[in-house]
């Protein structure tokens, strides 16, 4: 019963939220720039819950998760630009296509573990960019104009539905595999836990969410470039998970928050934000070396609080 009362003023404040931004969105309060922040946001989100299910939950050190965005950013473009198809069903198509590509990197790489794993997953997200760039059939390094169809409604939806699907999952017994695998694969393995198996699912479901990031965000920005997928959006997408506290969920949430604010007043200055990016890295691993939540949530925090007070 408590459960259902939590879970129904859940639901009700997430639909308030969500009348309330559309609400303003529809009455022009919010101007165009804040707007697009907004999307920024919602997006950088998406790709750090995203990844955070690969390295925060599973401890599989990736850094190829801008090939994945890629892959979902060119499928949807190609399916409403080139076949003129509807959104909805480029979005999912954007998620299973990249999906896909993470089964394909996972089967045989996810036998590997640390750095030998990191530098395969680097290996794949260069390879889709460079084979972008040699298609002319989307535009090649010129890249490819899209139709702005991304929208507060899909984003949200989307948001939302990310973050419910891998909080449940990280709560259930496959959540619990994976966590072992993160702690001690070898004991894991002992215990009879099939850690490829749960390797290549965190895989899967994490370049599924970035490949439906992709879609938001190839219907954003107007043009895609291959560029924009580079070994630095995967190292962008990397900081924002250390920074909020590898294997924290609401980290990830609020440090990519920040970031995305930080990216929008710095956009005219890329090299000045890579800087940015670096002392970020240096000062967290300096004085706080599990990022700004840890492995803890914001509901822990707030139990705690709630607790002393009582």
């Amino acid at each position: 019963m408590v459960n259902r009362r939590k879970a129904l003023i859940t639901g009700l404040l997430l639909l308030i939220g969500y009348a309330v931004v559309q609400l303003m969105l529809s009455m022009g309060l919010i101007d165009p720039f804040y707007e697009n922040m907004l999307m920024n946001i919602g997006i950088n989100i998406m790709l750090a819950v995203s990844l955070h299910l690969i390295i925060g939950v599973t401890g599989q050190f990736s850094i190829g998760h801008a090939g994945f965005l890629a892959v979902g950013a060119y499928v949807s473009a190609v399916l409403t630009t080139k076949l003129d198809q509807p959104f909805l069903p480029a979005i999912l198509a954007a998620g299973v296509a990249a999906a896909l590509f993470g089964i394909l990197v996972g089967v045989p790489t996810l036998r590997l573990r640390g750095d030998y794993l990191a530098i395969a997953t680097l290996g794949f997200g260069e390879i889709v960019r460079i084979t972008l760039y040699n298609i002319d059939y989307v535009g090649g390094a010129a890249g490819m104009q899209v139709r702005h169809l991304t929208n507060w409604t899909y984003l949200y939806i989307a948001v939302i539905v990310m973050i419910i699907v891998i909080a449940n999952l990280t709560n259930s017994a496959h959540g619990r595999a994976l966590l072992a695998i993160r702690e001690d694969e070898v004991a894991a393995e002992a215990m009879g836990v099939n850690t490829t198996y749960y390797k290549v699912l965190a895989f899967a479901v994490g370049a599924f969410f970035a490949g439906i990031a992709g879609a938001m965000y190839a219907h954003q920005f107007y043009v895609i470039q291959p560029v924009a997928f580079g070994f630095l959006k995967s190292f962008e997408i990397l900081v924002i998970v250390v920074l909020g506290g590898i294997g924290s969920l609401s980290g990830a949430i609020l440090a990519a928050t920040l970031l995305s604010l930080v990216n929008i007043y710095l956009q005219a200055f890329p090299e000045t934000r890579m800087i940015l990016y670096s002392l970020v890295l240096i000062l967290v691993m300096l004085y706080r070396p599990q990022g700004l939540m840890g492995n803890r949530e914001i509901t822990d925090l707030l139990k705690r609080r709630l607790g002393k007070e009582a």
